[in-house]
């Protein structure tokens, strides 16, 4: 039975997990705490990918191990029951005799999925589950798409102005909004595994799509040049970062490509059509080498094609307060690409403001 602080311990146990943002993929963001008669005795989470599980950290850092066997662990997502880099956590509690385990959602990974909450219920630890359900289960909602669909999460990025505009008549469109706004998306970078960008914008910009303003990792840089026509100078593809290169299968012979080679560019050939490249294509190449979320920066027409094709699952709209006129190129109006012909749904999460501007957070529901 659900106890009255099961919340509120599981709320802990969340607060800790993301402590391992950016640094635990392709693992989830796991926390844990230990209570004894309603007070915390020990907590952790996972701090690393490779590292202890945040089961295995929080029961480490009980003092007293003989308070175990009248404690409840918490932990946001089930305990694993197998053997990966480290050993199975469900095992350990079921050493260290702990007698109540509560859990905020099942783990989708093959190996796991339901087994570690019925290895703990066959040596008689009762489990509680679905506390926080829906909280846990966002939090780690890039790590269960690629379970669950074999899909990396993709995010897009864009900022406009108050009237809809991505750029100037002339295609200027740097440092629409302000300061705080592009350290904020600095911070995005460092969670996601890889940042994704059109040849246009990085060719426009000269991209770098590193972690600069913060803290924090640089992602995979991934660029779609269809027809390999990126600079060989261009900073993308700088010491700074890994790049993978996705362009055009008739490409794969060209001379650039054997250059980009040499300076450490990795390169995918995919299929492509009257609209670009087959975006499903690549998100299943990037799928098999274990990149489980994708901000994607590219710009308008990117954008376009991923939500054409069904494939964005979120969209972070920046809005500055500026007007750029009738003439400027709007958001959704990318030469050259159609939209869905049906309505697709926005579910706004509550507005934050960062500086002047405002960040409008909404998942895509098609």
């Amino acid at each position: 039975m659900k106890q009255a602080g099961d919340a509120f311990f599981m709320k802990r146990c969340l607060e800790l997990a993301m402590k391992g943002a950016g640094k635990v993929s392709p693992n989830p963001m796991v926390g844990s705490v230990v209570i004894h008669d309603g007070e915390i005795i020990g907590e952790g989470f996972h701090e690393r990918f490779g590292g202890p599980h945040a089961e295995v950290n929080a029961i480490a850092s009980v003092a007293d191990k003989d308070r175990l066997r009248h404690s409840t662990l918490y932990v946001n997502l089930e305990p694993c029951s197998h053997f990966g880099k480290t050993p199975p956590c469900s095992d350990l509690i079921i050493e260290t005799g702990i007698p109540r385990v509560v859990t905020g959602c099942r783990d989708p990974h093959a190996a796991i999925a339901g087994k570690g909450i019925a290895k703990l219920l066959a040596a008689g630890v009762t489990v509680i589950e679905g506390v926080l359900e829906e909280e846990s289960m966002k939090l780690n909602e890039a790590f269960i798409k690629f379970h669950t669909r074999e899909l990396p999460f993709v995010s897009l990025k864009l900022a406009q102005t108050l009237d809809g505009k991505i750029a100037t008549s002339s295609g200027a469109s740097r440092w629409i909004t302000g300061k705080e706004s592009r350290t904020e998306v600095h911070r995005m970078r460092a969670r996601y595994d890889a940042v994704m960008a059109g040849e246009a914008t990085v060719r426009h910009d000269n991209a770098l799509l590193t972690v600069r303003n913060c803290e924090g990792r640089n992602p995979v840089r991934v660029v779609a040049d269809r027809r390999l026509s990126l600079p060989l100078e261009s900073s993308v593809f700088g010491p700074e970062a890994r790049t993978i290169v996705f362009a055009s299968r008739e490409c794969r012979f060209l001379p650039q490509a054997e250059k980009l080679e040499k300076m450490g560019v990795d390169f995918v050939f995919v299929n492509d059509h009257a609209e670009g490249l087959d975006l499903r294509e690549v998100l299943g190449e990037l799928y098999r080498r274990n990149i489980i979320s994708v901000l994607v920066e590219g710009g308008s027409r990117l954008a376009a094609s991923f939500i054409r094709e069904k494939l964005a699952d979120k969209l972070y709209m920046f809005i500055a307060p500026k007007i750029f006129g009738g003439d400027a190129l709007s958001t959704f109006a990318p030469l050259g690409i159609t939209m869905p012909d049906q309505a697709v749904d926005l579910c706004f999460e509550t507005p934050k403001f960062y500086g002047k501007d405002i960040l409008l957070e909404t998942y895509i529901k098609y």
